[in-house]
């Protein structure tokens, strides 16, 4: 029997979700491994892919010019063949509201590692349920992810909400040899930072989030340092908020987005109880972000160690995939307080143990 040319992924592994597909066609273009992706979110609801996930892989075959069968909305399957060519300028429509973050994060390890970076105009959502802000991306995301050497500046022209979107973001993407690995492991606290926005809506949609947010976060003795709350150009009304905490050796943050019919209050005081959560952990790095570190530290130089919040089935799914692919092990200490060790080791010498 002739063997397939393609290395196979289970879709419905683990929490069976979009996250599988991001992270498999990254890791696709990074290795030069062609892949078939089968049971594409298998446990959904709504089973197969999604309007934005055919998007999200369109955007990564289109930089680096794969071959890419079974791409449509439904579909249970793909395979993703890369090729060789690597496209230094792209613009891109998600269309409608589709996340332009979660689409940044998988495209900004295979653009670093591709030998010539790329210059990326996006249009989309950038503030929508199920995914990170941009504001969580421009100010906990690219920290994180230029200490492991990725270089990437953003620019936000225009915020994008569900369900229209148009949202626009230009990002520019350096070049890179090689991903450091990763030591955090113990966390040194930094200033709290907010940021609240609104657009086509009254600027005291954006006061009263950071309001209810400070105040629920002085409540438990945390105070903010850097508060911003602004305007922002969109096509349509929606508002998001921020919170972050980060230097070199702390990495946490919470967003939250608004709802018609949800009060102000409400948004922001749900995203402060969201950040005292991943502060109380003592961990460094927060649950959604260590979701996000799992690709590119697979591709690092070296083993890594880094403390998460919360050991999340996201995690989990992410680890056992990049594991499969890359050929690497890696393993996990989960502590009293539900936080968690994660070492990668730097060949595969060793099985994963969990």
């Amino acid at each position: 029997m002739k063997k397939s040319l393609f290395f196979e992924i289970d879709g419905s592994f683990g929490e069976g979700g979009g996250q599988i597909l991001r992270t498999s066609i990254t890791l696709s273009v990074v290795l030069n491994k062609p892949i078939k992706i089968k049971n594409i979110r298998a446990k959904r609801k709504n089973t197969g892919l999604r309007p934005q996930h055919v998007t999200a892989v369109k955007l990564l075959a289109e930089m680096c010019d794969a071959e890419v069968q079974n791409l449509q909305v439904g579909a249970n399957w793909i395979t993703f063949k890369p090729g060789q060519k690597h496209r230094s300028s792209i613009k891109f429509d998600v269309g409608t509201a589709g996340s332009i973050p979660l689409i940044l994060i998988a495209a900004l390890p295979a653009a670093s590692l591709n030998g010539v970076g790329c210059d990326l105009e996006i249009k989309g959502g950038t503030d929508v349920k199920w995914s990170p802000t941009i504001d969580y991306f421009q100010f906990v995301v690219l920290p994180a992810f230029k200490f492991l050497g990725m270089d990437c500046t953003i620019e936000v022209g225009k915020r994008g909400y569900f369900p229209r979107g148009g949202g626009i973001v230009k990002a520019n993407i350096k070049p890179l040899k090689k991903l450091k690995p990763l030591q955090l492991v113990s966390r040194i606290n930094s200033p709290l930072s907010c940021i609240s926005i609104c657009s086509n809506l009254p600027k005291n949609v954006a006061e009263r989030q950071m309001r209810a947010a400070l105040e629920s976060l002085y409540s438990q003795n945390m105070k903010c340092n850097n508060v911003v709350t602004t305007v922002i150009d969109a096509i349509a009304s929606g508002s998001s908020i921020t919170l972050y905490s980060v230097n070199k050796g702390s990495f946490l943050g919470a967003d939250n987005i608004g709802e018609q019919g949800k009060p102000a209050e409400n948004v922001g005081e749900q995203v402060a109880q969201l950040f005292l959560k991943e502060y109380l952990s003592e961990a460094p790095i927060d649950m959604h972000l260590g979701d996000m570190l799992v690709t590119p530290l697979f591709l690092a130089t070296g083993e890594s160690k880094f403390k998460v919040s919360s050991l999340t089935q996201h995690i989990r799914t992410s680890l056992h995939v990049a594991s499969v692919l890359t050929e690497r092990k890696y393993y996990f200490e989960i502590h009293n307080n539900g936080a968690a060790t994660i070492t990668i080791k730097s060949d595969s010498t060793d099985g994963p143990m969990e």
